[in-house]
This record gives C-alpha cells, sequence and structure tokens, in this order.
C-alpha cells in the first residue's frame, strides 16, 4: 500500500479558498488512481473528485463541478484539490485516498475501490 499524508485544511470564511496537498510515499505514484472524500459529522463519506494516472482523467462529484478542482504531480508524488467558493456545508474531514483500479471500468467514485487512507485533515467554512 502507499502512505498518503493530508495538508492544508484549516479554517475559512464562506466564499472563501483553500487548497489541499496529499503527499504519497512508498510505491510508485503514477501506479494509482488518486481520489479526495469528504465526511461530515453524522454523515457517510462520500467522494469529492477523483483523477487518473496521468493526470487527464478527472470526476468530480456532481454538486461540486464547477467549484473544486483535483490535480496531480506525480514528480512530486502529490495530488492537490483547489476548493472555491466554500460553502459551510463543505465543512468536512477530507481524506486522500489510492488505489490501482482501472479507470476505464468507472467504479472511481465507489469508496470501497480504494485502498490506502490517508488520516483526514478538517476544514471548516464559517457563514
Amino acid at each position: 500500500q502507499v502512505q498518503l499524508v493530508e495538508s492544508g485544511g484549516g479554517l475559512v470564511q464562506a466564499g472563501g479558498s483553500l487548497r489541499l496537498s496529499c503527499a504519497a510515499s512508498g510505491r510508485t505514484f503514477s501506479d494509482y488512481v488518486m481520489a479526495w472524500f469528504r465526511q461530515a459529522p453524522g454523515k457517510e463519506r462520500e467522494v469529492v473528485a477523483a483523477i487518473g494516472r496521468s493526470g487527464v482523467n478527472t470526476y468530480y462529484a456532481d454538486s461540486l463541478k464547477g467549484r473544486f478542482t483535483i490535480s496531480r504531480d506525480n514528480a512530486k508524488n502529490t495530488v492537490y484539490l483547489q476548493m472555491n467558493s466554500l460553502k459551510p456545508e463543505d465543512t468536512a474531514v477530507y481524506y486522500c485516498a489510492a488505489s490501482r483500479l482501472f479507470w476505464y471500468r468507472g467504479n472511481y467514485a465507489q469508496r470501497q475501490q480504494y485502498d490506502s487512507w490517508g488520516q483526514g485533515t478538517q476544514v471548516t467554512v464559517s457563514s
């Protein structure tokens, strides 16, 4: 498994921006599809975005399209999540995840496909 460490969370006012980073180690980063999930208190963990091995293919949860951008730098073994126009309902713990799944199968939004997870970073958006 690959080891993942998230950073960049914090407290921000509604309408503000944050960029989360997830540094990977232990395996060849470019072998993995990467994703961001989030979990708000009392709610299920849900997918935010996913990105294919080369960075060409991306997926976003419908409710987040246009506000969040996922990207990766394989030379730096890092995946990013740029979050703009943040809303109080974006408040959650954000998790980075990695998988060796095959993108063409279309299951990149499924939590059970990911077997490596970071510890999470808290994002709090105040109104």
